[in-house]
Parts: structure tokens; sequence; C-alpha cells
């Protein structure tokens, strides 16, 4: 089956799933953790893309977080704007910034690239502060925003506030996925693996990794629109170093080499977060215990662990079968 066949019938099954859930009275608490997965999944799998992908490891991806959050809201607060069309001039905005970004960080090498991004996301975060009148300085956006109803549906609704997250966000994973098995995928991994052989065959790689940069870049700001309109608003936070450093957390708690690996880790991260500070005034102790010993235990993400198993499991199965024959 060609690929974006398979990754549409993934993202069509797994959005009906989430879908179903408020009619099955699942509690808005849990649905506002998984809304909050969704998005911290998709941020950390936009990342995971020049990460994981094409071997890249961007310090300031929460830039376009930010950009997409902000663009999002100050673009609602106008009044004038629907959601799906503020969303998509959120995300050209952002595209727009990346084009920018990358033109300027992509020639730098590994650890070079990954400073020179903490640099300008840094001096983003900045911006946010010093322009008061329009982004609100350390406050961020107040006042929410109204949100017009799509397709007749009341968006004002928590329920169908989180139809619409997690609709968006898998369907933004599921494109991900499908473009990561096309030959452009293909290329961005023999990128990550050897650059300078794939210069060699001819292929322009600082091209290759301006557009796996704007791609990802994009896919973060959705994550951060969606952030928006879940927090009716737009916070400088979304923007700091922290934010970034969290989504590579994620990806190292959930699996590098996995597609669905950081989406695992923002569950596990999410969860605990959630269970952590729901029992314990402890937080950051009883927190960096599991994580540690959690981290040692495993010395990868769970889902590239689990995914190994079952590789090497597929593997003695087969080699079995090849004896008895």
């Amino acid at each position: 089956m060609h690929p974006i066949l398979r990754a549409s019938g993934y993202a069509l099954a797994a959005a009906i799933v989430l879908l179903v859930l408020p009619f099955l009275g699942v509690p808005p608490v849990v649905l506002d953790i998984i809304s909050h997965v969704a998005i911290l999944g998709l941020f950390a799998t936009s990342l995971n893309v020049l990460i994981g992908q094409t071997g890249m490891v961007a310090f300031g991806h929460a830039m376009f977080y930010a950009s997409g959050a902000y663009a999002f809201g100050l673009l609602m607060q106008t009044g004038n704007w629907s959601i799906p069309t503020a969303l998509v001039a959120a995300v050209a905005i952002s595209a727009a910034i990346a084009v920018v970004v990358g033109v300027v960080c992509i020639r730098a090498k590994e650890i070079y690239f990954a400073f020179l991004t903490l640099a300008i996301q840094m001096l983003f975060y900045s911006a946010i502060l010093s322009a008061i009148p329009l982004t609100g300085g350390d406050q961020g956006l107040m006042g929410g925003f109204a949100k017009p109803p799509i397709l007749g549906l009341d968006m004002s609704d928590s329920n169908v506030q989180y139809g619409f997250i997690v609709v968006v966000a898998v369907l933004v994973l599921g494109a991900l996925w499908a473009l990561t098995q096309t030959p452009f995928g293909s290329a961005l991994r023999m990128i990550r693996d050897n650059a300078a052989r794939v210069d060699f065959l001819g292929m322009n790689v600082i091209a290759y990794r301006l557009a796996a940069f704007v791609i990802a870049s994009s896919a973060a700001s959705v994550a951060g629109v969606l952030m928006s309109l879940f927090v009716s608003g737009a916070y400088p936070n979304f923007g700091y170093w922290t934010m970034s450093g969290e989504a590579i957390f994620v990806i190292m708690l959930g699996g590098l080499q996995a597609f669905l690996g950081p989406t695992i880790g923002a569950i596990i991260l999410t969860l605990l977060n959630h269970f952590v500070t729901e029992y314990t005034e402890h937080y950051g102790l009883v927190l960096g215990t599991v994580i540690i010993a959690y981290v040692l235990g495993l010395r990868r993400g769970l889902l590239d662990v689990l995914v190994d198993a079952w590789r090497a499991r597929r593997d003695r199965a087969g080699a079995a079968g090849e004896v008895r024959q």
C-alpha cells in the first residue's frame, strides 16, 4: 500500500477512536490530558524530524511553537478570522520565519547549528517580552479570544474543542509519518547517516536540510496554534529555551528512532507530571528520581527498546523456522 494511503488509514482510525471518547463518558480531565499529550507529542515529533530523521539537533525549536501560538492568538483577537484560516495564516507566518532562520543557520554544522538556533530563539523570546503593546510582554496575550463555530460546531464547547485539537494533531502526525516513508524521507536519513556521501552523489544537502527545517518548524507552529486554542492565549514561556529542552527530553523518553517515540514520551511525561503533582509537593525530587531510574535502566527511549525487542524476537522465530525446514 502507498505510504500516504497507509498513513491516512492509521490517522483516520486514531482520530475516530479519540473522537468517540467524549461519548463514552470519559471525564473532562482525561480529555484535557489527551489534548495536552496530542499537542506535546506533535511538537516533539516535529523536532524529531530534524533530530531523528535528518541528524540536526535544534535547541531553538520552541521559537516556532511560540510564533504559531502568538500569530494565531493575535489574528483571533482581531475578530475577523475563522479558526481554520487563522491556523493556516499562522503556519504560513511561521514557515516564512523558518525560511529566514534556516538560511542563516543551515550551513552551520552540528553543535554550532544547535546553539545558533538557540541564540535566535532567545532573541525571539526577548522580542516577545519587549513588544508589550503587541504581545503583552511577560503577561502574554491576555483577555482570550472568541472561538467562532466551525461547520456549525460550537468551538466554545470543551468537547468540540477537544475533537478539533486531536483531529488536527493526528492529521499532521500522519502527514509527517507519510513524509518519512517517501524518497524525500529516505534522502533525509541518508544525510543523517553520511552527508558527505550524499553530497558526492550530486544531491543538494543544503536544500534538503532547509526543506526539513521548514517542514519541522511549520509542524511545530501547528502545535503552538493548538496550544493557543487550548488555553485561549499565548505566553512567553512558549518560546523559552526550556520548551525546546522539554521536547528533546520527551524524545529521549519515548525513542529517537521509532516515529511514535516522541508521542510515547509525551504520554510518559504528561502522566508523570499529573500524578507526581497530585500526590506530593516534592515534585522535582520525585520526578527527577523516576526519570533517572528510567534512563539508567533503559538507556534508550521506551519505544526504541520495545521495537528492537520485537524485531529480535521476529528474527529468532524466522531463524528457528528455517532450521525446522
